[in-house]
C-alpha cells in the first residue's frame, strides 16, 4: 500500500481493515462474539477514512483477535493451521506503519540515502 501516492493512501487502507476484520466470521470463533468484533473494527475502520490513528487501532483489534484464534479457536485460514498466528505477527507492523501516518517507503528509503550522503560529504 506504500506505493499508492498520497492523499489516496488512507482510504484504501481503511476499507482494507474493515474487510480484513471480517475474515474470522467463518473461522468457527470462540463464542457468538464474532459478529460483534467485525462490527466494532468496521467502525473504528470508517473512522480510519479520515485519520491514519484509527487505521491502526483497528489493525491492533484485529491483531488481538488473531491471538484469540491462534490460542482458542479455528484458523482464520482453515487449511492453514498457523494462518491466526502468522497474521498476529503482520498485523501489528501493519499497525505500526499506520500510526506513523502510512508514509511512502520508498520516499523514507530515499531520504535516508540522501541524508547518508551529506553525511559522508561533510565528512
Amino acid at each position: 500500500m506504500s506505493l499508492v501516492r498520497e492523499p489516496h493512501r488512507r482510504r484504501p487502507n481503511a476499507v482494507m481493515v474493515a474487510g480484513a476484520g471480517a475474515a474470522h466470521l467463518s473461522g468457527g470463533g470462540p463464542g457468538g462474539g464474532e459478529s460483534a468484533r467485525a462490527a466494532l473494527v468496521t467502525c473504528v475502520a470508517f473512522r480510519g477514512l479520515e485519520s491514519w490513528t484509527f487505521i491502526g487501532i483497528a489493525w491492533l483489534l484485529r491483531t488481538a483477535w488473531d491471538i484469540v484464534h491462534h490460542l482458542k479457536a479455528g484458523p482464520v485460514i482453515r487449511f492453514g493451521r498457523s494462518s491466526s498466528l502468522g497474521c498476529a505477527i503482520c498485523d501489528p507492523v501493519i499497525a505500526l506503519w499506520c500510526l506513523r501516518g502510512g508514509p511512502s517507503l520508498i520516499e523514507m528509503v530515499r531520504r535516508r540515502g540522501r541524508a547518508e550522503s551529506r553525511a559522508t560529504m561533510t565528512v
